[in-house]
C-alpha cells in the first residue's frame, strides 16, 4: 500500500496560509548564525512576522533554544565559541523537541567544517538547507533530483538545495521551484536569511517538506518583487524586506513557478 501523499500540490495557497500563521503567532526563532548574517537575518525574520533571538553565548544559548519555537544553526564564520554554542543548541533542541535547521555554510571549503556538520547531522535536524557545492561535500555526489531524494531518504530529514532551480525533498516527494532573481546572489547573507525563513516556517508547520517548499517559494518571489523595484544590490537588500512584509496570496499565485511536484 502506498503511503499517504505529502506533496504540497497547491503550494502558493499553502505558503500564503503559512505566512498568515507566522504573522498571527510571531514565533520566536533562535539563530546561532554567523557574524556577517546576524543583522540581515533578524530583519528578514521580523519582516515575515517571526521574532528573532540571536545570542551566541554558551552560557545562555540552551535556555534561549528551549523557549523558542525553532532553531537555525549556520556554520558561517565558525569559531570555537560558536562551535561550542552550536553543539549546546542542537542538544537543547533535540531534548525540547524544537525543530531545527542546519545551514552548512562552506563545508565544501574545509574538511574540518564538513566533519563538524556531519556530527551535527547525527542530531537529526528537521531540514538541511544548502547549495550545490555544500550538498556534494556532504553527500559525496552531485545534487541532481534523484540524489537529493536519496540523501534525504537515507538521512531521514528534508533537504532543500538552492540553485537556479531549487529542489526540496523529504526522501519521497520532490518539489522544484523556479522562482528567484540573480540579484539574490549579489547581497551577502541572503542564503543565510533564507535558512532562517525555513526555520520560521517549521515553527508553525509540522510537515518539513511543506515548510521548506513554502519558505523557498515565499523568499524567491519576494526576491523577484524586490528586483523589479531596486536599482542594484543596495536598494535590493531593503526592497526584499518590504516585499516579504507585504507578500500576499494573489502575488504568490500569480508568480509561482513550480516546475514539478512528484
Amino acid at each position: 500500500m502506498r503511503a499517504p501523499d505529502h506533496a504540497p500540490h497547491n503550494l502558493p495557497d499553502i505558503a500564503a496560509d503559512l505566512l498568515t500563521r507566522l504573522r498571527r503567532q510571531h514565533p520566536r526563532v533562535h539563530c546561532v548564525t554567523n557574524a556577517v548574517a546576524q543583522h540581515f537575518t533578524a530583519n528578514v525574520l521580523l519582516a515575515i512576522g517571526a521574532t528573532p533571538s540571536m545570542t551566541m553565548s554558551p552560557t545562555e544559548v540552551e535556555h534561549f533554544v528551549r523557549g523558542s519555537r525553532a532553531l537555525l544553526i549556520n556554520l558561517g564564520t565558525l569559531d570555537d565559541e560558536r562551535r561550542k554554542s552550536m553543539n549546546l543548541a542542537a542538544d537543547a533542541a533535540v531534548a525540547a523537541s524544537v525543530p531545527w535547521v542546519l545551514d552548512p555554510v562552506k563545508v565544501d571549503r574545509s574538511a574540518f567544517r564538513a566533519d563538524f556538520a556531519r556530527s551535527l547531522l547525527t542530531r537529526r535536524p528537521r531540514a538541511l538547507r544548502l547549495n550545490a557545492g555544500e550538498f556534494e561535500a556532504l553527500a559525496g555526489t552531485p545534487g541532481d533530483r534523484d540524489q537529493i531524494r536519496q540523501f534525504a531518504k537515507d538521512s531521514s530529514f528534508t533537504v532543500a538545495m538552492t540553485a537556479e532551480t531549487d529542489i526540496v525533498s523529504d526522501g519521497r516527494d520532490i518539489v522544484a521551484i523556479d522562482n528567484g532573481h540573480p540579484l539574490m546572489t549579489q547581497v551577502t547573507a541572503m542564503g543565510c536569511a533564507e535558512s532562517a525563513v525555513l526555520a520560521a516556517c517549521l515553527a508553525v508547520e509540522t510537515n518539513p517538506l511543506v515548510a521548506a517548499a513554502s519558505a523557498l517559494l515565499v523568499y524567491n518571489i519576494a526576491g523577484e518583487i524586490a528586483a523589479e523595484r531596486s536599482r542594484g544590490p543596495g536598494s535590493f537588500s531593503v526592497e526584499i524586506l518590504d516585499a516579504l512584509f507585504n507578500l500576499d496570496t494573489a502575488e504568490l499565485r500569480r508568480r509561482q513557478a513550480i516546475v514539478k511536484v512528484t
